[in-house]
């Protein structure tokens, strides 16, 4: 097979391919044993029925046009491979393509939308900001005071203190319907309650606010849509008292040595979901940068592309999860209209970061070798990758493969160059000088093409794709220690706004 590339107006190219005679001869050979052995025809077994019977019945151009069919199924994608072209969309043929004929070399063309060329801004070093590695101080103390906050006692205010519109009481309240029927879920002795905790209706707190202790009030309101009588004693006015974070607490609460343990076991919880973050955010400010340096608007028929892609993977994802679509948009607080808007934006970011490391592995003269490709499918996690690899290049999808790899080693290479100063908390004005990153190599971009190409022509590929390995370890599980002060935490949180903690 051979092929020629004419390059087109608008970012399109027309491929001219040409069968070799064997090929051809072959394809006829398969196809009328394909056709006798599915037609039955008088006077002869199936199977058996000579050419000529066979043109007789179906036609000769019929048959002819079933092998062009075939002909060009099995060379259009190894085709557009073998041209080192990067296809937007199908290709398109004319109307009027020639039959083949038997015995004679078959000539056809067809045009293809190819990924646009597009320049960027800059091709200097990016530079962006990371949180530090590690656990800093400021982090620690930020922590121990989240967990700590959920552990605090009530102490009773002086007696002449009066029931603020944040403040906590303790009441006893007795709650009657219409017909005076007490209403047994509405009535509490001696419940520890804090106004404005959402518990009761902000009309009740507001018949609180002002009141001391020993005193009783009675009064109406609309609760639930149905007039309710309540009689509210206060029993005390109360405060929050931050408990003392000392080693004996620490050590009954979570089981640890001393606060020390405690900082230490929150320190090494840090420093191990920032191992495991950091990579991906390197990559992602990396191609934040990038996309900073795109002047041009993403293509439209990438941006439906890719768009296509991400809501596929999104319900794919809901599906996993046992999610509803509406219980998503309920839980983000996003309309219908929200979530096209946001995929929409994101599918075109996504278009023009792929385009970004596209124009950087030109400027940088990166090239894609066989061997890069046989390296991604031995990658894989495949049994035998050489096969694999094989029935990708007989389906003509290598290209898809080719792609990804490239992007992934501009990618690399934009990291290694990368100038990333130290990410401040916020309140800290200062920031401390530019490092540049260090020169190891770049872990995997998460949504590599290799892969959502794959993906989409995954109906025409015979074989499993590539499969990408991950770009960051998974940390070592925390020590016990950490374990139970990450329970204990998450204990806390999950306690009532009005309850106290023991």
């Amino acid at each position: 097979m051979n092929t020629s590339v004419e390059a087109l107006e608008g970012n399109r190219v027309k491929i001219t391919v040409t069968v070799d005679e064997a090929a051809v001869v072959a394809q006829f050979k398969q196809t009328y044993r394909q056709l006798a052995g599915q037609y039955s025809i008088p006077g002869f077994r199936k199977g058996k029925a000579p050419r000529g019977v066979i043109n007789n019945v179906l036609g000769k151009d019929a048959v002819a046009a079933q092998v062009t069919d075939a002909v060009v199924n099995d060379s259009c994608g190894r085709a557009i491979d073998a041209a080192e072209v990067f296809p937007v969309g199908k290709p398109s043929f004319d109307d009027d393509m020639p039959l083949v004929v038997d015995g004679q070399a078959y000539t056809y063309s067809f045009e293809l939308g190819v990924t646009p060329e597009v320049e960027l801004s800059g091709y200097d070093a990016v530079s962006f900001a990371l949180p530090a590695e590690g656990a800093t101080d400021a982090e620690v103390d930020a922590e121990v005071g989240a967990l700590t906050a959920h552990y605090v006692e009530f102490v009773d205010a002086a007696a002449n203190a009066k029931v603020k519109e944040d403040g906590f009481v303790s009441m006893t309240v007795a709650a009657t319907d219409a017909k005076g029927e007490r209403m047994e879920a509405l009535c509490a002795e001696g419940r520890q309650y804090g106004l404005g905790s959402g518990s009761w209706p902000a009309d009740f707190d507001a018949e609180l606010v002002g009141m001391k202790k020993g005193e009783q009030k009675q009064f109406e309101l609309e609760f639930e849509g149905a007039p309710v009588s309540f009689d509210v004693t206060v029993n005390a006015v109360q405060k929050k008292k931050q408990l003392e974070l000392t080693d004996e607490w620490v050590k009954s609460t979570f089981g640890l040595e001393d606060v020390a343990d405690l900082r230490k076991n929150i320190s090494e919880g840090i420093a191990s979901q920032k191992a495991a973050v950091l990579p991906r955010m390197k990559e992602a400010r990396a191609l934040e940068a990038l996309l900073e340096r795109v002047t041009d608007e993403a293509p439209e028929a990438m941006v439906e592309g890719a768009e296509q892609q991400l809501v596929q993977d999104f319900f794919q994802q809901l599906q996993r999860q046992g999610l509803t679509f509406d219980a998503y948009l309920a839980a983000q607080d996003l309309t219908p209209q929200q979530f096209r808007e946001d995929v929409k934006k994101q599918a075109a970011d996504t278009v023009k970061q792929d385009l970004a490391l596209d124009a950087w592995a030109r400027h940088a003269g990166i090239a894609v070798t066989d061997e890069d490709v046989s390296a991604e499918f031995a990658r894989s996690g495949a049994e035998d990758p050489a096969a694999v690899e094989k029935s990708w290049r007989d389906a003509g999808q290598i290209h898809l493969v080719r792609q990804g790899v490239l992007r992934q080693k501009a990618l690399e290479s934009v990291l290694e160059g990368a100038v990333i100063t130290e990410e401040q908390p916020e309140g800290e004005a200062e920031k401390k000088p530019a490092k540049k990153a260090p020169a190891k190599k770049a872990a995997k971009k998460k949504d590599a093409d290799a892969e959502t190409g794959a993906e989409k022509g995954a109906d025409e590929a015979p074989a499993k794709k590539p499969a990408k390995k991950t770009s960051a370890k998974k940390a070592d599980a925390k020590d016990e220690g950490a374990e139970k002060a990450a329970k204990a935490k998450k204990k806390a949180a999950d306690k009532p706004a009005d309850e106290s903690a023991e």
